[in-house]
């Protein structure tokens, strides 16, 4: 047989990965999904009601179409499904993440080189508005993570909920609403109390808030669900074993944990979301994807056996375990 020829295009396609991002989050800017949502236009129209050059418009266009992220027929352009639901008003709306992405983390990756060479993260600017965006972009991902838990993971069954040491009460929230006799206590960080008990104020007579530092957080009761959501990445080996030794002191025999985080796995196939989030940790602020056979061995350990592993599209990937 004769072998196939090798190919540069693997090469070549990853080797301009930035341009695609910057078309895309320049088409974000411009307001060029917005101004598709009533239906095809073409690149004139679309330059008119952007104010942008037609040339700068028809460029971003035909990107996006050969992208997928659009269509294009007889020279007039419309959103795909996907783009409509995500970027076109139609549902969660990812353009915060997006404006997160091209002001904050693109600009912070232009230091990747000097985290490669030390292992240091870089030098993080969030002074004025910058901390605004940050976390508007973190807290807009962090609920489409917690949208697509919910499409996969079914809450109904469960009477009490932990969540412990998150960054989003989203999670807990997309919970209470799936289940109405599901009561949550969040367990988080004391500076995030306040937000916390502004986002489940609609579910103020199920839920409860209490400040606790997440390492040391020893939360008392039998839970039957434990959501441990964006924990392991932000905290060390001995810190994450204490987390999920507390979680387990916490739960009732039989009870779901929910870890939910970017693991490195060992899988033929490596799933490429998680090893470049683990780059964005480790440039942004030196936190660390873990390993996930590591994590799994420290679930063990805790008291916590793994029965599943959810992978969310788009989003981080769930070890599911129980309480034994």
């Amino acid at each position: 047989m004769t072998p196939t020829p090798a190919t540069p295009e693997p090469i070549v396609e990853t080797a301009v990965g930035y341009m695609r991002s910057q078309q895309l989050f320049a088409a974000n800017r411009i307001g060029l999904f917005p101004a598709l949502a009533a239906g095809p236009l073409g690149a004139g129209e679309l330059a008119d009601r952007t104010g942008k050059p037609e040339q700068t418009v028809r460029i971003l266009a035909d990107t996006l179409a050969a992208l997928g992220l659009l269509s294009r027929v007889d020279g007039r352009y419309a959103l795909t499904p996907d783009i409509a639901e995500y970027l076109g008003g139609g549902g969660l709306d990812l353009a915060p993440f997006l404006t997160f992405l091209e002001t904050i983390s693109y600009p912070h990756w232009l230091q990747f080189a000097h985290t490669t060479d030390t292992g240091e993260p870089g030098d993080l600017d969030l002074d004025g508005d910058r901390w605004d965006r940050f976390l508007g972009g973190v807290m807009v991902y962090n609920a489409l993570h917690a949208r697509m838990l919910a499409r996969i993971f079914d809450f109904g069954g469960f009477k009490n909920l932990l969540d412990l040491g998150g960054l989003s009460a989203e999670f807990a929230v997309q919970a209470l609403h799936a289940n109405d006799v599901l009561r949550a206590t969040f367990v988080y960080d004391p500076r995030s109390v306040e937000p916390v008990t502004a986002a489940v104020a609609e579910f103020a007579d199920r839920a409860t808030v209490v400040g606790a530092p997440t390492p040391d957080a020893e939360p008392a009761g039998e839970f039957d669900l434990v959501m441990v959501n964006h924990v392991v990445h932000r905290f060390s080996v001995d810190e994450n074993r204490a987390i999920l030794r507390h979680a387990r002191a916490a739960a009732a025999p039989g009870a779901r944990l929910l870890l939910l985080d970017f693991f490195l796995d060992d899988d033929a196939s490596p799933r490429a979301l998680d090893a470049l989030h683990a780059g964005e940790y480790l440039v942004i602020d030196g936190t660390v994807v873990h390993p996930e056979r590591d994590v799994r061995g420290w679930l063990a350990d805790a008291g916590w056996r793994p029965v599943d592993r959810l992978t969310l599209p788009g989003s981080p990937r769930v070890l599911v375990a129980e309480a034994v």
